[in-house]
């Protein structure tokens, strides 16, 4: 069930926004895609899910072209959390995680609504804003809400954009932890983060990018050196061993 980019471009007025980048999501993997503001990372993860066409290079799932699937089809297969989670109209935080479902309607799967939902509100820690509308909650209750919606999906191509960046300490690592345990599953995880040390302690593997193009891919040990982070940043960091897990843990110089 891998998704794989081949050569991937895109531009707007002639300015690169991805530049050849290929790109593999496999199955039973956590990939985080890094890089500063504006490298391109929200770019591919559009591409990678289909709502935006390349300018050149194609995007396969299960080998074939994300454009000849039929959109319902592609929903079975990948869900996909964007940064917005404005909703105009009044709905009920149910309602939200309930159009995660709506792929499956009139198939067998439709009598699994009801249980993947409520799993889907547990594991998110959203159960008791059930009631509740969107709109009065919180930026991090909305933010969760949505993360349950991609939840009850059920697709096993899952590509989070920004998932920790409206929570609290304990909501952000319950979300890494989601999609390791999504991984440990068989899902292909993809996720754009900015914090360095959650893609550290969560990612199998990360790619890094910069001004459009692949910068660096591999481990985290591989990826995060304060050589590279520095250069591709402008910022000097330390990047020492975390003294019981091993994974890399970056500190910015002050």
């Amino acid at each position: 069930m891998s998704l794989v980019a081949e050569h991937v471009s895109v531009s707007i007025d002639r300015a690169d926004l991805l530049a050849d980048v290929s790109f593999t999501a496999a199955p039973g993997r956590v990939h985080s895609l890094i890089g500063p503001n504006g490298a391109g990372k929200s770019t591919l993860l559009g591409v990678l899910a289909g709502d935006r066409a390349p300018d050149a290079g194609r995007v396969l799932l299960r080998g074939r072209r994300l454009d000849e699937w039929p959109l319902r089809e592609l929903a079975r297969e990948r869900a996909v959390l964007t940064q917005e989670h404005g909703v105009t109209f009044a709905f009920r935080s149910r309602e939200i995680v309930e159009m995660g479902r709506h792929p499956w309607a009139r198939t067998p799967a439709e009598d699994d609504d009801e249980r993947e939902i409520a799993r889907a509100m547990a594991v998110t820690d959203v159960a008791h804003l059930a009631d509740r509308p969107v709109a009065h909650l919180s930026g991090g209750e909305k933010a969760r809400v949505a993360l349950a919606r991609v939840l009850a999906q059920r697709a096993p191509v899952l590509l989070l954009d920004e998932p920790t960046a409206a929570l609290d300490l304990r909501h952000q690592e319950d979300v890494l932890r989601l999609a390791r345990a999504q991984a440990a599953d068989g899902d292909a995880v993809v996720v754009v983060l900015h914090d360095l040390n959650l893609a550290a302690a969560y990612s199998d593997e990360i790619t890094l990018l910069q001004r459009g193009r692949v910068a660096a891919h591999g481990s985290p040990a591989e990826v995060l050196t304060a050589e590279r982070i520095e250069d591709v940043y402008g910022q000097a960091v330390e990047v020492i061993e975390h003294p019981r897990s091993g994974v890399p843990l970056v500190l910015p110089v002050r």
